[in-house]
């Protein structure tokens, strides 16, 4: 079989070090924003009109007072992040309790499969060795739980506060020129996504070593028990993503159609009442909601790898370098996405609008071209030239090349559904200008076109999804297609730092707005904004392809430890499961649409009443109540996010208990062929819309003159599609991809349960 080159002490020295390194690196990347003053510095008369900088400002050249516009943007920004902050706060509050109960659920569970015995038993997939008892298993899949959920939580509120701290900086360096404003953006994306990648590898590696403390030899129970981490990443995910959607959708949906259509006032103009919390969602649904999410999706893949790894010839044979292959992938990751994330704020300069989506794709293709190089380089040191993989009871003989395939063809199966996202839902491509053509005979035509772009944009993605998971599947088994997805997610920070940059430029443009800067600060905040929608559709993009491929690879696992041999969809049990499981999306986004709808009725009766019932406002004499808006929103969110999150987190549960393995395998099956599809269409479609009505607003080509300007009619049919499209591109879309990982994260933990005690109904029956 060989050994790897690469020895356990050098495996064990160079992950935590990686990790220290993107930490470092996102604390230097704040450093450098933090350089753009907040508070004007009126002793210094190098500082004066100058913001800390010698380049001249356009403030300067227009006879604007610099000093009272510094203070404006820095009173819009408190009020933004204190917003964030205490929605935050209180979400964390609720699921906070929802953590701490299923943490005991998770012990009560798994504890019961030996009546809570101390002693140890025969090994899962080795009844000659004894390995440590369900108890310990139990107590270490609760801790690993609570870890998950604490490092996503903790990844999306030092997301939300990065955003917060950056927007007004940016919207401040727009006034010295496009390319000063797109790097303080995307340094603070960066932050955000290098802490959130550095953060995830040290705690996951942290908590292995000191699991081995415990469990020693036995490695199959170690990683089982790891498993929890990822089930905690996600369950924080879901409700990060379903509480923050409905959030940013409800005051997005009562903003546009009051203030846009029938007030025919501006995007975030300040008499807006719903404008604050239009802007606190974008940070707590966009950030937060996809910090948590794509952390989920890394802990888990990393998850699956380990799990399957440990019952393959790495865990029997005790192979340390080789078992942290998927951990050693992430840290490569690291390390390449820090060199390209160079190319854009030190190598290249931005020098005009048309330069912006070309440097954000730029750095897709960058960061997949160096982690090819990384992931040969990692393959040939930590992996001896030939090793067995666990292939449902049997062991399967793999080369080293033919993994290194596997994590590169989810490489760049990820670039491709990216590149097609980008193709289907930017304003420079056909498809959406046909879709912004279609405005001319109005909303109807609109929501056609949308819809038909939407369906037509899955064809690709699902083709790419279906090629890496063959080509892994057939060189490595379920362990292939894990490492696939991790392939996927290797690029991680960079796409956080991608997807970041969108909410962070919105925000900038918010604020420009509502502190009255000139309309050449607008257009610039404008232009990085609708750079930035693209961008976010082909995070979201990710995010939907990876989630399918950890799904699959979760399921593997599952089906391994819950001891089914083959899924027959021809048997009455799992043919059932199958039909419900596929329903199960389309409930989903039923309940979390339902809920931005609702909320987003409060919000327009209230943003109407303010507009009839305070003298002034239209004119600009009078202040509107911002805060009322902001509990709106809150209050909607906490009580509507819910229901959805209990029908994703009970359902497995439900399942397992009362149908048993075999029926839940096809629920699980079901939802992922189903869910997968939904997210796409959902996603791209809402993108589109966004983005057709960006391309009559800017007027940049003939064709969009003719359909504008703002407040024409074929403009406010694309508002009416932009408002439709708002709940599935930013909740329900985003949100499936969750429900597909969640539900196969937590029926592998609960595994060894519902194959002792599931299956309830069919027992009496």
């Amino acid at each position: 079989m060989g050994e790897a080159i690469l020895s356990d002490l050098a495996s064990e020295i160079i992950i935590p070090v990686c990790a220290v390194v993107g930490i470092v690196f996102s604390f230097f990347q704040w450093f450098l924003v933090s350089r753009v003053k907040l508070s004007p510095d009126r002793d210094s008369p190098a500082n004066r009109n100058k913001n800390g900088y010698t380049d001249s400002l356009i403030e300067e050249e227009e006879g604007l007072n610099d000093q009272s516009v510094v203070i404006k943007c820095a009173e819009i920004q408190t009020a933004i992040s204190e917003g964030a902050t205490s929605f935050l706060f209180t979400e964390y509050q609720y699921v906070g309790i929802f953590m701490v109960a299923f943490a005991i659920l998770i012990f009560l569970f798994l504890g019961s499969v030996e009546s809570f015995g101390t002693s140890s038993q025969p090994c899962t997939y080795d009844k000659t060795k004894m390995c440590k008892p369900a108890l310990a298993t139990a107590v270490f899949s609760t801790v690993s739980f609570l870890l998950g959920a604490f490092t996503s939580v903790a990844s999306g509120f030092l997301g939300m506060k990065i955003a917060t701290y950056a927007n007004a900086r940016t919207t401040l360096e727009a006034r010295k020129g496009v390319g000063k404003a797109f790097i303080t953006a995307f340094r603070s994306g960066a932050v955000m996504g290098f802490l959130l990648a550095a953060n995830g590898l040290l705690v996951l590696y942290i908590a292995i070593n000191l699991f081995k403390l415990y469990y020693g030899e036995d490695w199959g129970g170690l990683f089982e028990s790891i498993t929890g981490y990822g089930l905690g990443g996600s369950s924080m995910a879901l409700f990060g993503r379903v509480g923050g959607g409905i959030y940013t959708k409800a005051a997005d949906v009562g903003a546009d159609l009051v203030g846009k259509v029938e007030r025919n006032i501006p995007e975030d103009d300040p008499r807006n009442p719903a404008v604050i919390a239009d802007n606190v969602g974008d940070n707590v649904g966009d950030i937060a909601g996809m910090g948590s999410d794509l952390f989920g999706s890394y802990a888990e893949s990393s998850c699956a790898a380990l799990v399957v790894a440990s019952i393959s010839s790495f865990g029997v044979n005790h192979d340390f370098t080789a078992m942290m292959y998927p951990l050693l992938i992430s840290s490569m990751g690291i390390l390449g996405c820090l060199l390209t994330t160079l190319f854009a704020t030190d190598f290249f300069e931005i020098k005009s609008v048309k330069e912006i989506e070309p440097a954000l794709k730029r750095q897709l293709i960058i960061s997949t071209a160096l982690m090819t190089v990384g992931i040969a380089i990692i393959t040939w040191l930590a992996l001896p030239s030939s090793f067995t993989i666990f292939d449902f009871g049997g062991q399967k003989v793999v080369k080293n090349w033919q993994l290194f395939l596997c994590v590169a063809v989810g490489l760049w199966a990820g670039l491709i559904i990216g590149f097609v996202t980008e193709y289907y839902t930017s304003n420079a491509y056909s498809p959406v200008q046909d879709v912004a053509d279609a405005c001319r005979t109005g909303a109807a035509t609109n929501v056609i076109f949308g819809l038909a772009l939407g369906y037509k944009s899955v064809i690709i993605p699902i083709f790419a999804i279906a090629v890496s998971i063959f080509v892994s599947f057939t060189f490595a088994a379920m362990y292939g297609i894990a490492v696939a997805a991790l392939g996927m997610l290797s690029t991680i920070a960079t796409g956080l730092a991608i997807d970041a940059y969108g909410p962070i430029s919105d925000n900038a443009g918010g604020i420009a707005e509502m502190a009255g800067m000139s309309h050449r600060i607008r257009e610039r905040t404008d232009a990085l904004d609708a750079a930035g929608n693209t961008t976010a559709a082909i995070g979201k993009g990710f995010a939907i392809g990876s989630a399918a491929l950890v799904s699959l690879a979760l399921f593997g696992a599952f089906v391994s430890r819950a001891g089914i041999s083959t899924v027959d969809v021809l048997s009455p049990k799992v043919f059932i499961g199958l039909i419900v499981g596929a329903m199960l999306p389309y409930w989903f986004s039923a309940m979390t649409m339902k809920s931005v709808g609702s909320a987003a009725l409060k919000m327009v009766e209230e943003v109407r009443r303010q507009f009839n019932s305070i003298p002034g406002l239209m004119e600009g004499l009078a202040k509107p109540d911002y805060a009322t808006c902001v509990k709106i929103s809150t209050d909607a969110s906490i009580k509507e996010m819910i229901p959805p999150g209990a029908l994703v987190m009970l359902t497995p549960l439900i399942v397992g208990i009362f149908f048993g393995v075999e029926t839940l395998s096809g629920v699980l099956a079901g939802s992922l062929v189903s869910g997968v599809q939904i997210a796409i269409s959902a996603s791209n479609t809402g993108g589109a819309w966004d983005n057709a009505k960006k391309y009559i607003e800017a007027g940049a080509t003939d064709h969009a003159r003719q359909l504008g300007p703002k407040g024409s009619d074929p403009h406010k049919a694309a508002v009416i599609g932009d408002t439709i499209g708002d709940p599935l591109k930013d909740t329900s879309g985003p949100s499936l991809n969750i429900l597909i990982k969640l539900m196969a994260v937590e029926s592998l933990v609960f595994a060894s349960f519902f194959a002792t005690h599931g299956g309830l109904l069919f027992k009496i029956l």
